[in-house]
């Protein structure tokens, strides 16, 4: 397989006798620039430790861009102080540093400077030394190596049962590497947590699982679908990224007195992604998303769709936050305005009427609306209702060609993956290959392709139903066989 691999940069890393399955560490990172990533939520952990997380995001230290790893790890009690948590390893005497730094003589100051005297009395922590080297951990010794040659520097924290560990990278500097190594400190404190110190056996036969935490399966996925989904189309994308920066930076476009578009008109066969390609327009912006069905607008009685036009328009000139109001198969809401002059052309034509007029005001009073319309049928809308300074943007959206399907395949099976994959069960056979599933399936259209997944994921659900243990994994032949039965109907 070339391009197109569905587990794309998964490291299985050894840390402390567990297995770590590191996804997409470059794609995490890179993530952090958005906004806070999940890295570790949950998992199997020893007792006493009930809750772990781990996440990196995006920062600014002193003037300087840097990538901030926290970690949490909380315990069943909430004792006080250093001594009754049970770190008593290299992680625990970093904790002790760090409370017997703060002086005074608070409990938490008294115990740190206790525990930090204690593991210098003890060999723990030689007098002088700039890194601590306790002999009898050299496991945990590993560990903090690791991390000063990554760079890593963390600090250690406690605060009523939590321990959390800190540690800002710059951002010029940050990789795999540094996340191993934040990775590494937190799986320390849980084995000195564990009462663990010597040898790394409490972790031993676990595996968890690091990457962006999938969306909640109560979400709906229409809802949630972003441009990096979006397979097969990317001119198209980056069109849309352009309207997305111009919605994000007004102050460039107010001193350039540039005007973004108002209006998109997108139009291809049905399934290819048009409805998709409108809320994940509205995810890259930030903006809320209304959409418009034709029941909505349409009325029987004289009068009532236009005054249904106006009252939806009415409402977008109140909203306040930035907003992309989709006109769904727009065709059958504003069809071309025809000369005829029986009372059905005169109601046409009345509605087109005020959908223009609407739209030619729309934009000076609420510069944060953006209207989208899609149509599997641009010929039958009026060419004047379409014109730029209405709709700027009128974007083809074509069926997908070989390239563009394998691409699709490849994000659709990577999103099933990143929500149902967890250890000891794999959705997805390694003999999956997107580039020849895209060859078998000329003329399919994006929707298509999510069907024929869809009847293998029902079928293989069945199967684990009426045989009680989950089938082999989704393979070559599943897919190729679901695939013919869509042709079949």
């Amino acid at each position: 397989m070339t391009g197109y691999e569905v587990r794309p940069d998964e490291d299985v890393v050894p840390l402390l006798g567990a297995e770590v399955r590191v996804v997409d560490a470059t794609g995490l990172l890179a993530a952090a620039q958005d906004g806070p990533v999940d890295l570790l939520a949950g998992g199997d952990f020893p007792a006493p430790v009930r809750e772990v997380r781990c996440t990196v995001r995006a920062d600014t230290v002193a003037g300087r861009p840097v990538h901030r790893f926290e970690a949490y790890l909380r315990v069943e009690a909430a004792p006080a102080g250093l001594l009754a948590l049970g770190l008593a390893g290299p992680v625990g005497l970093l904790l002790a540093e760090r409370l017997a730094a703060r002086g005074g003589d608070g409990p938490a100051a008294v115990v740190g400077r206790a525990a930090a005297e204690a593991g210098r009395r003890l060999g723990l922590r030689p007098a002088g030394t700039a890194l601590v080297t306790p002999p009898r951990d050299p496991a945990g010794r590993a560990v903090l190596h690791t991390a000063e040659a990554a760079g890593v520097r963390p600090q250690v924290d406690q605060d009523n049962g939590t321990v959390r560990i800190r540690a800002d990278v710059p951002s010029a500097e940050v990789g795999p590497a540094q996340l191993i190594a934040v990775l590494g400190l937190l799986f320390q404190a849980v084995r000195e947590l564990a009462g663990d110190s010597v040898e790394p056996s409490v972790l031993r036969g676990r595996t968890y699982r690091v990457g962006r935490r999938p969306v909640a399966v109560a979400e709906p996925r229409s809802t949630t679908v972003t441009l990096d989904q979006v397979g097969g189309l990317p001119d198209v994308v980056a069109r849309f990224r352009e309207v997305a920066v111009s919605f994000r930076h007004p102050q460039a476009m107010a001193r350039w007195g540039a005007r973004r578009p108002q209006g998109i008109l997108m139009y291809g066969p049905p399934g290819t992604g048009k409805t998709m390609l409108a809320r994940a327009l509205a995810n890259e912006i930030g903006a809320d998303f209304e959409e418009i069905r034709t029941p909505e607008i349409l009325d029987k009685y004289l009068g009532g769709s236009e005054r249904n036009i106006k009252r939806i328009f009415r409402d977008a000139r109140r909203y306040r936050r930035p907003t992309v109001m989709l006109f769904d198969e727009f065709d059958s809401i504003i069809s071309y305005a025809g000369a005829g002059g029986d009372a059905a052309s005169q109601a046409v034509n009345a509605v087109a009427g005020i959908f223009k007029q609407e739209m030619n005001t729309l934009f000076e009073e609420n510069p944060d609306v953006i209207v989208v319309a899609t149509t599997n049928f641009p010929q039958r809308v009026d060419a004047s209702l379409i014109r730029s300074g209405r709709f700027d943007l009128k974007i083809a959206i074509p069926a997908p060609d070989e390239t563009g399907r394998a691409e699709i395949l490849t994000k659709m099976v990577r999103e099933l993956i990143d929500r149902h994959e967890r250890p000891g069960f794999r959705m997805f056979a390694d003999d999956l290959d997107p580039t020849a599933l895209a060859a078998d399936t000329a003329g399919l259209t994006g929707a298509d392709l999510r069907e024929a997944l869809r009847r293998v994921q029902l079928a293989k659900a069945l199967r684990e139903a009426a045989e009680g243990a989950p089938p082999a994994p989704i393979g070559q032949d599943d897919l190729r066989e679901a695939v013919a039965g869509l042709r079949r109907g």
